[in-house]
């Protein structure tokens, strides 16, 4: 599923859930490692902390005149060390690839610094030599499959290729044949007009999501003064409406009919449903899920650990067969299926893996492109199908296979995502060049190998078979496991370029902090990204 460069967007499903397992003697209950969402009172003072030492330390963030820091997470382990995302501007202008993490004690003492690509960021002149109107009309005409293309280019410093230089970022967004958000980011140099990349505005999966794929489900709503009842969720603020079938480009938290209903119960259960509140159903319910599995497994409150809401749409543009989260509306948009065989994109990894679109961009914001967008789309995949295995849901049981549900027999599977015909199961050059949701298919295998290992076997009645590219053998920790190294890498270490080589560190700095760098576990997430030819 998708996302925008100044959006963001994605979609999945395992065996039952279990209850992590009791600490081993590398994993205490008091591991440092584990974390919780800090008070807004611990928040402000590892931030001031860190904008001290970034200071103190300019030279190792390559920090100087004319730049200004925009503090952007806050993860502190229960040992109270501190980890701090920055985004950077320079000049007031955004700098593309040019955050970092400052990772620090409580009394302020700088440990070390995870960057992305560039630590300096200053340019010559902030004036570009080709004006805007001139960049949004020829990357207008570089854009095809856009109706109602609106180009609008914004100043940067683009650094996320190591070489800061002044650039303009154009997003060209409309909508697609089915009303669907369509769009691409291009990005060119703003003194020759040269294109450096372009990239898909919108991160989109297919999906899917009815209520009989879940069930009978208990959901959470709020009494209204006149009697009635809405899909408003009083605990987690998120508000599930009815789009109207109008195109995304129409649609903002204020658009749309909230679902009303005089008895609290909604939907039918149908496939292909006539009723509207069917899709709604599985829409706040899995995203109630979503939000738990977060809160249960990793003590994060909500999509940007601010326990806020999101707004969630059902029923987006016409025969729309995907769906879509948004960072520009903080919402989620779900389309209705291709009308014969897809239906609606509400199903539990579909949700999961939307909203943790939501998650990566709060913390490493893997850029959407090349290997980074691969690793985006892998984390969603991921914890999308994390969710299926948290709610352990009996009619939509947990597996690897990917959009199984709206897409029989599967979009995309774990054990070996080549098996789609275009996935990469192994890291090559090549990689990069791929779309972010074939290039993802390294991350996906790499999270299937840690988790339960390579070679032939049975799970919850699906048959897997994983190879390796070393013809190693691997035996996998348990996807708790895998999944928990996983998201400290990505809230910890990984910053916007990360590429899978930077994964691979990333994770293996993870897996020690939660597990010791002898133990089982640290050796598994390393000959699992060796078993996927990445060293």
């Amino acid at each position: 599923m998708a996302v925008a460069a100044v959006v963001a967007t994605g979609a999945l499903a395992l065996p039952a859930y279990s209850a992590p397992a009791s600490p081993t003697s590398t994993e205490s209950a008091a591991s440092p490692a584990k974390s919780s969402a800090p008070s807004a009172r611990i928040r402000d003072a590892a931030i001031a902390r860190a904008r001290a030492n970034v200071t103190r330390h300019a030279a190792t963030f390559g920090y100087g005149k004319d730049q200004a820091l925009v503090a952007k997470d806050v993860v502190v382990d229960r040992d109270g060390t501190e980890h701090v995302r920055f985004d950077r501007t320079y000049r007031q202008l955004p700098v593309v690839g040019g955050d970092f993490v400052v990772h620090q004690t409580r009394a302020g003492k700088l440990v070390s610094a995870s960057h992305a690509k560039a630590r300096k960021v200053a340019v010559d002149s902030v004036r570009p030599g080709v004006p805007a109107k001139s960049t949004e009309a020829k990357a207008l005409k570089g854009v095809t499959g856009v109706r109602g293309a609106e180009p609008d280019a914004e100043l940067i410093v683009w650094a996320a290729d190591g070489t800061p230089r002044l650039a303009w970022r154009t997003t060209v967004a409309g909508t697609g044949a089915h009303g669907e958000p369509a769009g691409k980011i291009v990005v060119t140099d703003a003194d020759s007009g040269q294109r450096i990349e372009t990239y898909d505005a919108e991160r989109q999966e297919a999906g899917t999501g009815h209520s009989e794929y879940t069930g009978d489900v208990t959901i959470d709503t709020t009494k209204q003064a006149d009697g009635t009842y809405a899909l408003i969720d009083p605990t987690r603020g998120t508000i599930t409406k009815d789009a109207h079938n109008v195109s995304s480009s129409g649609l903002n938290p204020g658009s749309g009919t909230l679902f009303t209903d005089a008895d609290n119960i909604w939907g039918d259960g149908q496939k292909f449903s006539t009723d509207r509140a069917t899709a709604a159903v599985d829409a706040h319910a899995n995203t109630a899920k979503t939000w738990d599995y977060y809160r249960d497994t990793f003590g994060r409150n909500g999509i940007r650990n601010d326990g806020k809401g999101a707004t969630v749409f059902v029923h987006v543009g016409t025969d729309w067969d995907n769906a879509q989260w948004s960072d520009n509306c903080f919402c989620m948009m779900t389309g209705d299926g291709d009308g014969t065989v897809d239906p609606e994109q509400v199903d539990l990894d579909t949700m999961g893996h939307e909203m943790t679109h939501g998650v990566t961009s709060a913390t490493a914001n893997l850029r959407y492109n090349g290997e980074s967008g691969g690793l985006n789309e892998a984390t969603s995949d991921i914890f999308g199908t994390m969710v299926e295995w948290y709610a352990d849901n009996a009619i939509d049981t947990p597996d690897y296979l990917f959009s199984d549900q709206s897409t029989p027999p599967w979009l995309r599977r774990m054990d070996k995502p080549s098996l789609d015909g275009r996935s990469a199961d192994y890291w090559s050059r090549k990689v990069g060049q791929l779309d972010v949701h074939l290039s993802s298919g390294v991350g996906n295998h790499w999270f299937y190998l840690a988790s339960e290992g390579s070679g032939a076997k049975t799970i919850n009645g699906v048959s897997y078979n994983s190879p390796t590219y070393n013809n190693s053998t691997v035996t996998g920790i348990g996807n708790q496991k895998a999944a928990a190294v996983w998201y400290r890498a990505l809230t910890v270490y990984m910053t916007s370029t990360t590429d899978y080589k930077g994964a691979r560190a990333a994770t293996l700095k993870a897996a020690a902090d939660l597990y010791g760098a002898t133990s089982t576990e640290y050796k598994t997430v390393a000959a699992a990204w060796t078993a996927v030819n990445v060293a």
